[in-house]
């Protein structure tokens, strides 16, 4: 890159970070220290505050950046990652938004604790939820690192460590000073910044094709090398019966993992009431359906205009395809429009990613204090300390999702999002759903239902090709694959339901019917709710 669009665009990342320091700083100046509102912001955001703050944290880098760049080199079948992400909001919608809220206070354990034995429950969930935030902000951490490799105009290792390791220090500057509002806020402007950016890139694609659809379709498939098959299935996920099962396995993770994420969860209870968390998963709809739908043409226009093979020797795996395509539709580079464009594109998707990670490292935080430090010491403990050893969480997830994310550099992140997306959908799904609908759930079911869906997960990552087996691994050099499949979620989704039935039917517990009878009450007519 030239050095006009190096200086732009670092200029609009240095407004955007003194913007959000900004409103860090200030936000902290209010805070009276309590638990709610370091977790929740003190309940007080509108449904439609809330709304774009959802939004805000799904929309991610996997999203703006790894979504399109699949699309751009594989055509219909990165189409799955939009599709899957956006359905997942009716699972949500449906069946988790409104009764989390009226059960829970800051966390999922809340829930499941509600009417189990705590300590058990909550290290079980606690434990499930560190490691699928970890997992996600891992991907955030690979997409500030091409993006930040493509700004500068360098690929060495040095300039994508020392920028993985400044998002990861500004994300721990966000949640220890500002909590959960200063988080939201910033969530919200990110929203209002991408969606904006979104538009305007979709509109000039569209423009270029003069808004013939068709057209550009046909001109993506021309230049992807593979004619009809780049609009058909199976260019990634066809052929053998591997990469069939890999497709199943990545949709089921997908549809069913949002449910179970423990940022978006947790979004749920910084509004004052349940209908108004309903309503914020409305607006989150929208928002998000718009966004999705834009980025099939963005991905598709990375492939008519830019071509799959610039694409993949910027980045391999596709994470620059939308900064390439600003780039192209601003004039190219050496042009002011290009510049321009290509800066501006570049400031949001690391806006995105500031924002999303902020939220994450809050919900794990939120987890290790609220749900492991608190079971574990046996003993009541102090609001505040329970936020001062939240705020110590955030350094440590910081650390260790900076550390994971120099390893996994070369990784597409929407495909980083997918794996943690899995682990959700079978440790931390099959647990809520069945504390909120089954009667007979005790807490071996509960505890059993998180590890049998998170070890299974983890174990079956650990053992595919995605760490060791193949040029594109973890470990290149090692070969310890096992598991054929990069996505866990076709066998490990249906272990954690399976584990939770069987550790319920083995217990010797007795379910507490009373307790079960108040969930139910509170959960459909939130009497009681915090």
């Amino acid at each position: 890159m030239t050095g006009n669009h190096q200086t732009l665009a670092l200029a609009l990342f240095s407004a955007f970070i003194a913007v959000t320091l900004g409103i860090t700083t200030w936000v902290s100046r209010d805070r009276h220290g309590s638990a709610e509102e370091f977790y929740v912001g003190g309940r007080l955001f509108s449904p439609m505050e809330n709304g774009f703050a959802i939004a805000g944290d799904y929309m991610s880098a996997a999203s703006f950046l790894g979504i399109s760049g699949l699309i751009a080199l594989f055509g219909y079948d990165g189409l799955l990652y939009s599709v899957g992400f956006l359905v997942a909001w009716l699972v949500v919608l449906l069946l988790v938004a409104e009764l989390v809220r009226n059960c829970g206070r800051f966390t999922l354990a809340d829930v499941v604790a509600a009417r189990m034995r705590e300590r058990p429950v909550r290290i079980a969930a606690g434990t499930s939820s560190v490691t699928v935030s970890v997992l996600y902000l891992v991907a955030q951490m690979v997409g500030a690192g091409s993006l930040v490799a493509l700004l500068l105009g360098q690929n060495g290792e040095a300039a994508r460590a020392w920028t993985v390791i400044g998002v990861g220090a500004l994300m721990v500057i966000y949640v220890s000073l500002g909590g959960m509002r200063a988080t939201t806020w910033i969530q919200i402007v990110k929203a209002v910044l991408l969606l904006g950016g979104t538009v305007a890139l979709t509109v000039l694609v569209l423009l270029r094709f003069h808004g013939d659809f068709d057209r550009l379709l046909l001109t993506a498939a021309e230049r992807s090398g593979h004619g009809a098959a780049f609009l058909a299935p199976g260019l990634k996920y066809g052929g053998d019966w591997t990469a069939r099962c890999d497709f199943m396995s990545l949709g089921l993770a997908l549809v069913l993992g949002t449910a179970g994420l423990p940022h978006i969860l947790s979004r749920f209870y910084t509004v004052p009431t349940a209908r108004a968390a309903r309503r914020s998963v409305v607006w989150s709809i929208g928002l998000i359906g718009g966004f999705y739908l834009m980025t099939i043409v963005l991905g598709f226009g990375a492939a008519a205009i830019v071509g799959p093979d610039a694409v993949r020797a910027s980045n391999a795996a596709g994470n620059t395809a939308v900064p390439l395509l600003a780039l192209d539709l601003g004039g190219g580079a050496g042009s002011t429009g290009g510049t321009v464009l290509f800066a501006v594109v570049a400031a949001v998707a690391f806006a995105t990613i500031l924002a999303v990670v902020a939220g994450i490292t809050l919900a794990s935080s939120a987890s290790v204090a609220h749900d492991l430090y608190a079971s574990l010491r046996r003993r009541h403990t102090d609001p505040r300390g329970e936020v001062a050893v939240a705020r110590f969480a955030a350094v440590g997830v910081g650390a260790v999702a900076i550390g994971l994310g120099l390893l996994a550099r070369d990784l597409n992140v929407a495909f980083l999002v997918g794996l943690a997306f899995a682990v959700a959908a079978s440790a931390n799904l099959p647990v809520l759903l069945y504390s909120l609908f089954w009667r007979n759930f005790t807490t071996r079911g509960a505890v059993w239902a998180v590890y049998g869906g998170l070890i299974p997960a983890v174990a079956l990552v650990v053992l595919s090709p995605v760490v060791s087996g193949s040029p594109e691994s973890l470990f290149p050099a090692a070969d310890f694959q096992v598991f054929p499949l990069q996505n866990p979620g076709l066998v490990s989704i249906p272990l954690g339901f399976l584990a939770g039935w069987l550790g319920t039917l083995t217990s010797g517990e007795r379910p507490d019917e009373a307790k079960h009878a108040e969930t139910e009450v509170r959960s459909l007519t939130g009497a009681g709710a915090a």
